[in-house]
This record gives C-alpha cells, structure tokens and sequence, in this order.
C-alpha cells in the first residue's frame, strides 16, 4: 500500500499551523499525514481528543513524521468550538461533515451539521487574523443529485460549473446537505476578502483507510459486496470514484498552491457498483461472492426495500450514463489519478484482512 502522498512539488508553509476540522475522518486522516510528513503543525479538531481509539492513528503518524500534532475538542453545533484550535493558522482545511445514507431526521442529522458546521468554522475563520485560504470538503452530490440534473447539463458532462438542482430534505438529504454547506460557504467568503475559499468536490472516496475501524459510505459498500448480499447483482447506477490519497492531495494543493481558486471536481473514473465488483474479481472472486451482473431494473425495484434503497431513487437513475470533466483538477492542482481497480484492491483487502468485516 502507498503510504506516503508526495508533497515535493507544493510550496508547503511549515512557518504556521494548520487546521483540519473532523480530523479523525476517512479523507481527513491522509491529509493530516500528508501535512504531518511535511514538517507542518497540525491543529486537529476531533470531538474527543481522549478517545485512543479514534485519535490513535493520527497519535502514530505524528510520532512517525516531522510534524507536530496537537488535538482540539470542538464540535460542529457548538459556537465557537474552533476559535482556541484556530489561533495562529493560515490554513483551515474543513472536511467535517456526516456521510450517512440513512437518517431518522435528515434535517437534525445531516442539514443541520453540515450547514451550522460550515457556518461555525468560516464564521470564526472571519474572526482569526492569521487565517488565509479556507478549503473546504464538498461533495460530487453539491453538483448531481439524481439523473435530472445530468439532462440539464451542456453535454451531459459535470463541471465545476454544475449545482445540484433536484435534491431535498425528502429526496436524497445527504447530498441536499452537501449542497446547502457549499453554498453556504461560498455566501459567507464572498461577503469579506481576506481569506479565499477554494473547494475540493469528490466522488466516491475509496482506498486504503488509516484508522482500523473506517465509518465511509465506500466502506459499508465494500462490506456489502464482501458478505455476499449483492451475489444476484446490483443495479446499474452511475457515479464517480476517486482514491482517497488524490482527494487529501488535492486538499493540501488548494490549501498551499497559489493560485489554487473556486470548486475542483476531483475523480478518477465514471464507474458503477456492478463494474467497481467486477474489478475485485481477478484477486478475490474465488473467495467471495461479489456482483457480477446488473439487476434488470424491475427487479431491482422489486428488491429495493430489503436493500435500503428508495424505489423512486432507482426509477430515476437507473441506465444513465454519467461523463465528468476533471481537467482543472488536473491542470490546476496537479492531480494524478491512479486506477479505480488498485484503489478498490487495497480497501476490499484492508476490510477482509481485519476485524473491520465482522462489526
């Protein structure tokens, strides 16, 4: 597994500390190491700094790099949560944010966090003078929600230029969520200019985790291939991937590059469930009984209930194609993609290969 993420090309800032915000996360975790390795001071805002369990990765990165580590208690709801962890840094990378498909109250649970977080960190960002740029983490969902918006855009090719339009508190909070903290970002760096806001927007993240126990979206799906439930198939519904490294160096090439600006796209392929288990076939098809076929959307409609998914979601989305545009993260920030089928490889055999699988 590639540990390391190759800052050599960035003009990385050692003079001050930087900022990350939900640093015990999937993403968050590379960029900390990624910064640590550097020689840079991290500032990691976790919710609980005494929790071994989950601070312990970043504990063990530290001691393996020349940076320094020190851990902040702050919480998105809590006003003020991140003024002590942000005295002094010129850099705030803000990747804290809930990534859950299913919700009891999707207002409480994913608007409200993801919105007041936002709010919270770039409205003390507005307070700290040292501050300079701002990145936040956004998702690919700020920009398509469903297959409604893929037919309103020129081409039908996502850039940055495209919003999602479709989602709601009722049809796909999770990225309504997204997109209400991204533009609400934005509302609030327009209104000063001192510091300059500049978003990281990625599809699926999948790879290797740092932390034993990862809690991501990709995570939970790989788990679901591992287990067999999508032996029969799973229905064909386009996204984009992107390994986990690309997303944390292109966090760290917005935050030092300067003239990093505005939304990046960042992802690796366009690629769909179906395919993405066809990929772990060579290394773990004997073993496991991965999907290997597309549901006929009627029956995948029929399963949907039993697999948590929303029947009119499926109806929606199923058999569109789906095309983005990557060239600015590419020219701009310097990204190099490598293939889905290495990301995928590495994070089907960190799960099957530890306790991960079983909880």
């Amino acid at each position: 597994m590639d540990t390391q993420i190759d800052l050599s090309t960035l003009p990385v800032d050692v003079s001050a500390p930087a900022l990350v915000t939900g640093a015990t996360g999937y993403v968050a975790g590379w960029i900390v190491k990624g910064l640590l390795d550097a020689g840079v001071t991290v500032h990691a805002a976790v919710r609980d700094p005494r929790n071994t369990g989950k601070v312990q990765h970043l504990l063990d990165a530290a001691d393996a790099s020349p940076g320094t580590l020190r851990l902040f208690a702050s919480d998105l709801l809590h006003d003020d949560s991140y003024t002590e962890a942000m005295q002094g840094c010129r850099i705030v990378i803000h990747t804290a944010s809930p990534f859950v498909r299913s919700v009891r109250d999707p207002q409480r649970d994913l608007v409200d966090p993801a919105v007041r977080g936002t709010r919270n960190v770039l409205g003390t960002a507005n307070e700290v003078g040292s501050v300079e740029r701002v990145v936040l983490t956004s998702s690919f969902a700020a920009m398509i929600g469903d297959a409604q918006d893929i037919l309103k855009v020129p081409g039908r090719i996502v850039t940055e230029e495209t919003w999602n339009t479709t989602s709601s508190l009722t049809r796909e909070p999770y990225s309504y969520s997204k997109t209400l903290a991204e533009q609400e970002a934005w509302r609030i760096a327009q209104a000063q200019d001192r510091w300059r806001l500049v978003t990281i927007n990625p599809g699926l993240v999948i790879g290797p985790a740092l932390n034993a126990a990862p809690t991501s979206e990709s995570f939970t799906i790989a788990k679901e291939m591992a287990s067999g439930k999508m032996r029969l198939g799973a229905p064909r519904i386009a996204l984009t991937v992107v390994d986990v490294r690309e997303v944390a160096y292109a966090h760290l090439a917005a935050a030092f590059l300067p003239h990093a600006r505005g939304r990046h796209l960042v992802a690796a392929e366009s690629t769909d469930i179906v395919d993405l288990g066809r990929r772990l076939l060579p290394a773990y098809g004997a073993q496991y009984a991965l999907p290997r076929r597309a549901l006929p959307k009627t029956l995948a409609l029929a399963l949907a209930p039993a697999a948590g998914l929303e029947r009119a979601y499926l109806r929606r989305n199923i058999g569109f194609d789906l095309r983005a545009d990557t060239s600015k993260s590419r020219h701009a920030l310097g990204v190099r993609y490598r293939p889905a089928q290495q990301s995928m490889e590495e994070m089907f055999g960190q799960l099957v290969g530890s306790e991960t699988l079983n909880r």
